[in-house]
C-alpha cells in the first residue's frame, strides 16, 4: 500500500504535469544529465548592470576552483557592500556555479550585495570533506579579499538550495569550529542534511516519480560517502550528524511539506532552537523539492521568494530602514 503524501499545491501539480520525473537516478542517466546545457547566465545578467569576474583558488589539494563574483556595476562607495556566497543545487553530482543562479541575483537587485558563487567539484569524481572543503576555500578567499571586493565583511551571507543547502550547513559549522572567517548568516533552501534518508517523509517520496526521490537521494549520498561507514560520516558533509548546533549564525531554513527533505529540515530547525540560536522555519503546504527554483512565476513561489528577501532585509538593513 502506497503511504499516504501530502497533497501538491494545486497550481504547482499543474505546471509540474508536463515535467518529465523520475524516481531512481544511475550513472547513465547521471552523465546524460551533465550533457544538458548549463543555466543561462547570460540572459539573467542581460537586463542588470553587474560587473562580472572570474577567479580561480586553490583548494586543499591544489586543484582550482572557480569562483563566479558578480558585483554591482555602479556600486555605492560610502557602504562596503553585504556578500551572497552561493552554493548551487544538484544532489551533489550535477549543477554548476551558475545553477539557481538567479536566486541570489535577485538579492544584489534588492540589496546591492556582491554575489560571489563557488564551482565546488562532484560526486563521484569527489569524495568525502572534498566538495565542503571547496566551498570553505573559495568562503576564504572570499573573506580575505573584501575590501579588494568592496565587500563589509561583517555581512557574509552563506546561501545555498537542495545540495548547495546541505554544503551551506555544512561549511558554517566548519567555519564556526575553525573559528574563520565570520558568517553573518546562513539560509538553507530545501537543504540536503542528512545522508541518512530514514525519515518519514523520505520514504514518503521514494517509489514514486518526482523531482528529487529517497531514491536519488540515496544515489547522491553513495556517490559522495562511496564505502564510508556510518559511524565515520563527518558532521561536515551530513550536517544533521552535528551533536552541537550552538554558536551557529542567524538560520533561514525553508522546504516544502511535499519534499523528501521535509523531515530533516524541521529538525535541524528544532535543533539549533533546542541549542539557543535562532531560526525562522518555513515549511511550504503543497510545495515539491524545489518548487520555486523551477516554477518561480507561481503564487506560492513568489511568496516563498518574497519571504526569504523579507527575512534577508531583516538580517542586512540596518533597523528602521527595511
Amino acid at each position: 500500500m502506497a503511504p499516504a503524501r501530502p497533497a501538491l499545491d494545486p497550481e504547482l501539480r499543474e505546471l509540474l504535469a508536463d515535467m518529465p520525473l523520475m524516481s531512481q537516478l544511475t550513472p547513465e542517466t547521471l552523465a546524460q544529465l551533465r550533457q544538458l546545457p548549463p543555466a543561462p547566465v547570460d540572459s539573467l545578467l542581460a537586463h542588470r548592470k553587474v560587473d562580472r569576474r572570474e577567479i580561480t583558488v586553490p583548494a586543499k589539494d591544489g586543484a582550482q576552483i572557480r569562483l563566479s563574483v558578480f558585483s554591482p556595476a555602479q556600486p555605492d562607495r560610502t557602504t562596503a557592500a553585504p556578500c551572497i556566497y552561493w552554493i548551487h543545487g544538484g544532489g551533489m553530482v550535477m549543477g554548476d556555479r551558475f545553477s539557481q543562479i538567479d536566486i541570489p541575483l535577485e538579492w544584489q537587485d534588492e540589496f546591492g550585495a556582491v554575489v560571489v558563487s563557488v564551482d565546488y567539484r562532484l560526486a563521484p569524481e569527489a569524495t568525502g570533506t572534498t566538495l565542503v572543503d571547496d566551498c570553505y576555500q573559495g568562503l576564504l578567499w572570499t573573506a580575505q579579499h573584501a575590501a579588494e571586493l568592496g565587500i563589509d565583511p561583517a555581512r557574509i551571507i552563506v546561501a545555498g538550495a537542495s545540495a548547495g543547502g546541505g554544503l551551506a550547513a555544512g561549511l558554517t559549522l566548519l567555519a564556526r569550529d575553525l573559528r574563520t572567517p565570520a558568517i553573518a548568516a546562513q539560509v538553507l533552501i530545501c537543504p540536503m542534511l542528512d545522508h541518512r534518508n530514514t525519515s518519514i517523509s523520505s520514504r514518503q517520496y521514494s517509489g514514486v516519480p518526482g523531482v528529487w526521490t529517497g531514491e536519488m537521494n540515496a544515489f547522491g549520498w553513495r556517490a559522495v560517502l562511496g564505502d564510508t561507514r556510518h559511524d565515520e560520516v563527518p558532521p561536515y558533509v551530513s550536517p544533521a550528524l552535528a551533536d552541537d548546533l550552538s554558536g551557529l549564525p542567524t538560520t533561514y531554513i525553508d522546504t516544502g511539506s511535499a519534499e523528501v527533505f521535509r523531515d530533516e529540515d524541521t529538525d535541524y530547525a528544532t535543533r539549533i532552537w533546542a541549542a539557543g540560536g535562532q531560526a525562522e522555519l518555513h515549511v511550504w503546504a503543497g510545495g515539491f523539492h524545489g518548487f520555486d527554483a523551477l516554477y518561480p512565476q507561481a503564487h506560492i513561489s513568489a511568496t516563498a521568494r518574497r519571504t526569504r528577501t523579507d527575512w534577508l532585509a531583516r538580517v542586512l538593513l540596518p533597523k528602521g530602514t527595511a
